[in-house]
């Protein structure tokens, strides 16, 4: 089974460019790359009727975000704080993200 490589990855600050949410920002909690869909804070928030558990205990009607495909979403450039779409570049042998408005990297090796 063959997957594309995402253009965000986890804690990556994103715009929704679509939907009922469309103009709000949001840090990406989680990236699911087998299925081209990522989980944003705040962002698609559903809810979900659940019965009594060891971690709920009263259970009832529990809200949370849901995946949405990440095409509808762009990536915000940390230096510009504009939303951009991204460039690769070679540093140091290895490919990193570039914001295209202001060419910052964006991936910041740790």
């Amino acid at each position: 089974m063959s997957f594309s490589k995402l253009h965000v990855k986890k804690d990556d600050m994103v715009i929704i460019l679509s939907g009922k949410d469309k103009g709000k920002q949001g840090k990406i909690l989680q990236a699911l790359p087998k299925k081209d869909k990522i989980i944003v804070e705040g962002v698609n928030k559903v809810k979900r009727h659940t019965k009594p558990s060891q971690q709920a205990p009263k259970g009832g009607i529990i809200s949370k975000e849901a995946p949405m495909h990440v095409s509808k979403v762009m990536l915000v450039c940390p230096a510009c704080s504009k939303p951009t779409r991204i460039a690769k570049k070679e540093v140091n042998g290895k490919m990193v993200r570039a914001c295209k408005k202001c060419g910052e990297i964006i991936d910041q090796t740790k």
